[in-house]
């Protein structure tokens, strides 16, 4: 969910060209499609849900990106126990890019209802308003 509200996000501020945005998960079962309520809270929304499959984390992906953002503290530990202290600079929670908040995980909506996953969509596209907001305090 929060790729698709990231790429869309940016691309509707004329940013889309210079970022790449991409999913993966520390728990990631490979090949796992988009649940269909996220997928029905996305429509809802305006935004198109990606047609990508879910997939690990890779040491790659911290050589690759500037930024890697987890959606909890238990992702992010997680992050941590994978990437070199050199990276470590790299990783952030997305809801550090929305303050007034006033929370810094986003839930896992997957054993809850719909509202579960409009709630999870409300904190995403703060965090990453958030983000897009604040991209020079964190790109080089």
């Amino acid at each position: 969910m929060a790729c698709a509200v990231a790429r869309q996000l940016a691309s509707r501020q004329g940013r889309g060209a210079g970022w790449t945005f991409d999913s993966a998960g520390t728990h990631a079962q490979a090949g796992k499609r988009l649940d269909a309520r996220a997928q029905a809270v996305l429509l809802q929304r305006q935004y198109t849900p990606l047609k990508t499959r879910s997939r690990p984390v890779t040491m790659q992906d911290l050589d690759r990106f500037d930024l890697i953002l987890a959606m909890d503290e238990a992702n992010l530990v997680s992050l941590k126990r994978l990437a070199p202290p050199g990276a470590h600079s790299k990783l952030r929670l997305l809801l550090s890019f929305a303050p007034a908040l006033g929370v810094l995980d986003v839930p896992d909506p997957y054993y809850g209802d719909q509202a579960g996953f409009e709630r999870v969509l409300d904190l995403i596209e703060a965090g990453v308003k958030g983000l897009l907001a604040s991209s020079s305090s964190w790109r080089a």
